[in-house]
């Protein structure tokens, strides 16, 4: 059950439970606290866990973000670069030859994830968690 559902639930039955509004409506609050402070708590785990992948020795452990980084920076520059001029200089030249397709649509939700990783890292850095 997602989160969200388990607050509607939560809230629907303190309006039942809790006649007072402003009880409610502090019991509300304290609900929403509890479900903000608990995803809170999971995305620190997530970030230790990052962190212990970073600095571990393997490659194989420490290198797959750089390494999906360098596959979106390379797709991407088929896509946009490579495929768009082989395109004209064949159209422009008359050669028979036709370039290879453009990769998946599914490389922008890939980098669009990737980028938000690193907003996230920013957004940390400028709150002083971490260097």
């Amino acid at each position: 059950m997602n989160p969200l559902a388990i607050i509607e639930i939560g809230a629907r039955l303190l309006d039942k439970v809790i006649p007072d509004k402003d009880a409610r409506e502090k019991a509300q609050f304290e609900l929403m606290r509890a479900a903000q402070d608990q995803d809170f708590q999971l995305a620190l785990g997530q970030l230790e866990i990052n962190k212990a992948e970073a600095q571990h020795a393997s490659l194989f452990v420490a290198g797959w973000r750089p390494a999906i980084g360098w596959i979106c920076v390379v797709g991407l520059g088929y896509n946009f670069l490579a495929y768009p001029l082989l395109t004209w200089l064949v159209a422009a030249t008359g050669a028979d030859f036709t370039p290879p397709p453009l990769l998946s649509e599914n490389l922008m939700e890939l980098v669009l994830g990737m980028l938000g990783l690193g907003a996230l890292r920013s957004f940390e850095k400028w709150k002083g968690v971490t260097r």
